[in-house]
């Protein structure tokens, strides 16, 4: 409860300090600041709510080559996937760090205060953005699970650290930079010549 309290507060003093940076016309200022305080507001408020549905919902994905296979299977409701290998077994958590709750706050954050897209574009980028970074946790998941099932047990340490951390960042740094870079150099004006040109 308290955390809630203290929260609220938080946000009043946030949008106080939001309408004094938009007012002074600073803009990377406001960027920051806004982005920085959208996370901290969204991981108190939202992370308890989205954390568990999340998790279930990268299961589901994660299992579903397993699945087809038959090589390994998954508990939805509870955000655990199970990965046998011919060494023996052993069972995934899905949990806070798993979810890619941290990475979709993150996105969305600085999505809000990034003046390049309009409100609409946001909200559209926003949902195709939250898909992909869901798809590509997915696919993390899955790659790890079947290094454990074809590799054994032994290879979790390396799979979960490494590789699949390798394979989900390489696609989020892909995601930012159609979401982020590009459309930033493509609308970008200097002079008379803008990158959006048809000439």
């Amino acid at each position: 409860m308290v955390k809630y309290i203290v929260g609220v507060f938080l946000a009043a003093v946030w949008l106080f300090v939001l309408h004094i940076l938009h007012k002074s016309k600073l803009n990377f200022w406001h960027f920051i600041v806004g982005s920085a305080g959208a996370f901290i507001l969204m991981l108190v408020f939202l992370e308890p709510i989205l954390m568990e549905p999340l998790a279930r919902i990268v299961a589901l994905l994660a299992s579903l080559p397993g699945k087809i296979a038959g090589i390994y299977s998954a508990h939805y409701k509870y955000g655990v996937i199970f990965v046998e290998s011919s060494v023996g077994a052993i069972s995934l958590k899905i949990d806070f760090e798993c979810s890619g709750i941290i990475e979709i706050i993150a996105y969305l954050s600085l999505l809000m205060f990034y003046r390049v897209y309009s409100v609409y574009e946001r909200v559209y980028v926003g949902v195709l953005g939250v898909v992909a970074i869901v798809l590509a946790n997915a696919l993390r998941i899955t790659i790890i699970c079947l290094m454990i099932h074809f590799c054994g047990i032994d290879m979790y340490y390396i799979a979960h650290t490494f590789v699949g951390r390798l394979v989900f960042y390489s696609l989020s740094v892909l995601i930012y930079f159609y979401v982020f870079t590009k459309p930033q150099i493509i609308k970008q004006k200097v002079g008379s010549f803008r990158y959006d040109s048809d000439k």
